[in-house]
């Protein structure tokens, strides 16, 4: 993976939009909520939120630990972004959309055409 296939498949989820944050990471969002963050400057990395049971059998992988300021929340930083195979992290990253998708409020769905 890197950053425009990244990119390409955080877009491709309805009502996400992107912007930088920090001087130099770009910010996927849905609803003003984070779901993944990628290194734009070298080395590429990125981050994402992952379910209370995966984090710690992602962090024991070699590649991938856990985020800075976000672990406590469950939040991954792949240092390798070939750390898991394609299907997997293209789920993972779904996941993570998911995961801010079911903490929307119903106005905030509906605000974001989601409903």
């Amino acid at each position: 993976m890197n950053l425009e296939s990244l990119r390409a498949l955080c877009l491709s989820f309805p009502a996400v939009t992107e912007d930088i944050k920090w001087g130099h990471d770009l910010c996927f969002s849905l609803g003003g909520k984070m779901f993944c963050v990628a290194s734009m400057e070298p080395p590429f990395t990125f981050s994402m939120q992952v379910l209370d049971h995966e984090f710690e059998e992602l962090i024991a992988l070699p590649g991938i630990i856990p985020a800075p300021y976000l672990a406590r929340y469950k939040w991954v930083l792949l240092e390798n972004p070939f750390a898991l195979e394609k299907t997997r992290l293209e789920s993972l990253i779904r996941q993570s959309y998911e995961l801010k998708k079911n903490k929307l409020s119903k106005k905030d769905l509906k605000l974001a055409g989601l409903v």
